[in-house]
This record gives structure tokens, sequence and C-alpha cells, in this order.
């Protein structure tokens, strides 16, 4: 009961941040964890973990990536969504890339890390205001050693940046030719290839680390990661039901103003904290 009362405002917070990255993912179709990470990393910061804020954000985002994205795909396998044999082939090239790019975290600094979110944030942000869905590069998804590269290149980008495989997956099979609604479904499967070794290398890097915040796993929060987790599952299918009745265009492109104001402030952070 003690701990309760001592940390309270933490956890209140923890829920909070569950609730809307749960909202967010659901209602733009985007993963949780393009939310997730910068919602940490500012609770973090604010209550005086500022040098371990980004790491911790990053880990616990992946965390919580495991459990809302085998949610996700088994809900898109019911419609026949999903294709398991790219889900074969790729995961094992996108694990491989993700415990490595989380491993590589390990090295950076968290202003670094920060930058890294921030830049790549401003990226995908540009991605989804100006891409189209039916833009083409190849007539289907790529195998042999081009697989290998961008399967361990989705990983290692996703992982460094705490977010599951939709927003990279869903735009390379888009553009390898895949129908936009099957790229959803099976880019959902990949969070747990990313989540999983991304997690379990966090927690390795961190451990005994100084300066984590109450209850961490290496730089995974574990308080965080249950209820974010809890909550972003509960409220993801009030986000998708808000999203249907919603202009898809004007929500992507929205989702991507946001994400934008998110890279400029997370930049801004580290240029000028």
């Amino acid at each position: 009961m003690g701990l309760l009362i001592e940390y309270w405002p933490f956890l209140a917070a923890l829920i909070a941040a569950g609730l809307f990255a749960g909202l967010t993912a659901g209602l733009f179709g985007i993963g949780g964890g393009a939310v997730i990470v910068p919602v940490l990393f500012f609770l973090f910061r604010a209550l005086g973990y500022e040098d371990t804020a980004m790491h911790v954000a990053v880990a616990t985002s992946l965390a919580t990536i495991i459990a809302t994205s085998i949610r996700s795909v088994l809900a898109h396998n019911s419609r026949g969504a999903v294709d398991w044999t790219i889900i074969r082939g790729w995961a094992p090239w996108i694990m491989l890339g993700a415990a490595a790019g989380m491993a590589l975290s390990g090295y950076i600094s968290g202003e670094g890390l920060t930058l890294f979110f921030g830049v790549m944030g401003f990226l995908l942000s540009a991605q989804l205001w100006f891409g189209h869905p039916d833009w083409r590069l190849a007539p289907d998804m790529p195998t042999g050693p081009a697989r290998a590269g961008l399967g361990a290149g989705v990983g290692a980008l996703s992982a460094l940046m705490g977010i599951g495989g939709g927003t990279f997956g869903v735009s390379l099979m888009t553009v390898c030719g895949r129908p936009i609604h099957q790229a959803v479904a099976t880019a959902a499967g990949f969070g747990v290839a990313i989540g999983l070794p991304g997690a379990i290398a966090a927690i390795i890097v961190g451990w005994q680390r100084e300066g984590l915040p109450p209850f961490s796993a290496g730089h995974v929060n574990l308080p965080a990661f249950l209820l974010i987790a809890i909550f972003t599952v509960a409220m993801a299918p009030v986000g998708a039901h808000l999203a249907h009745k919603l202009n898809p265009q004007r929500l992507r492109k929205l989702f991507a103003l946001l994400l934008l104001v998110v890279a400029i402030r997370m930049i801004w952070s580290v240029l000028a904290p």
C-alpha cells in the first residue's frame, strides 16, 4: 500500500499513456510505439530520469508491442488477411536485425537515440503525408540476399525507434505490389519478431545500469510495460471503431502532423535542452 501511495503519480501517468497510445494506434492504424516512445520519454524526463529516459522508453515500448502484435495479427488472421509465408520467410532476418539494433543502442547516448527518433519521425511523417498506396517499386516481395538485408534493416530501425513492424513493413509491402489490407495484416506479425528479441537485448544491455526508473529490468520498465500493454490492448478497438467513421486520408495526414510535431519537439529537446 505504501508503494502505491509513493508512486501513484507515476502509475497514473502510465495508465494515461496506455489509454492515449491504444486509442491513437487504433485510430490511425499505426503501431502504438510511435506514440508510446515520446510519451514515456517526456514522462521519465519529467520524473527526473533524464539520462536513461530515451533508452527506457524505446525498450519498454518494444516489450508492449509483443502483446499488441499478437492480438492484432490473430484478429487479422481470422479474416484471412495474413500472408504467413512472408512472416515465416522474413521473421528470422527481422529478429536478427532487432537484436542487433537494440544491442547497438547500448553504445548510443540518450541524446543520440532521441535525435535518431526525431529525425526518423520527421521522415516517416513526410512519407505519411506525401506517400501513396499505389506507388510500386517491384512486382512482389524480394527473396534471397535482398530479403535478408531489408528484413534486418526493418528490424534494426524499428528496434532503435521502439516501434513495431507496421511502420516500415506496410510501406515495404505496398511498394512491392501487395494490397494495402494484406500489408497491414501481415506487417502486424512483424511486431513479435521485433519486440521479443529487442526487449530481451534491452534487458541485457541495461542490466544494473544506474539512474533507471523504479522497478526496471535493464532498460525495460516493468510497471510501464504491464500498464501500457493492458490499456493499449483495451483501447485499440475503440480507436479502430472511431477510425471507420472518419475519412482515412484525413486521418493519415492528421497523424503525419502529430508525428511531425513530436519529432520536432524531440529534436528540440536535444539541440536546445
